[in-house]
């Protein structure tokens, strides 16, 4: 089911400094900022060879980033994301074997357009992961 990693989730408490942390000090290749209200995050992707960092900012008070930069003021791993074939597929056998699809279920749109879902971390060893259908 699981293909490859997609990215990894950072959760930062600025951006733009961060960004700037990935462009000039490490010399990666960093994307515009991207305002994504329906998840509550704004974000920026360093782009590497065999994968992706996603740095993820709030986008306002209610987004889950702040709560996690609360408890991590300096920012931190936030989640895994792996690529699957047929995300519908990938629910329901998830759900089948027990594991917790958060929010309502139905995938989401993410930030490069296509079908997402977050699993509960308790359910995959303390990881929150997220699941994009390539």
């Amino acid at each position: 089911m699981l293909m490859r990693l997609n990215h990894v989730a950072l959760a930062v408490p600025d951006l733009h400094a961060a960004a700037a942390t990935y462009r000039s000090m490490l010399g990666a290749s960093v994307s515009a900022p991207r305002a994504l209200p329906e998840h509550g995050v704004s974000v920026v992707f360093v782009e590497l060879e065999n994968t992706k960092i996603e740095l993820l900012e709030p986008l306002g008070e209610n987004s889950p980033i702040a709560a996690f930069l609360a408890k991590n003021p300096n920012g931190g791993m936030h989640h895994l994301c792996y690529e699957v074939a047929d995300i519908l597929a990938a629910r329901d056998h998830l759900v089948a074997s027990g594991a917790r699809v958060l929010g309502d279920g139905e995938p989401k749109i993410g930030a490069h357009g296509k079908p997402v879902l977050f699993l509960h971390p308790g359910d995959v060893h303390g990881t929150l992961t997220e699941l994009e259908q390539i």
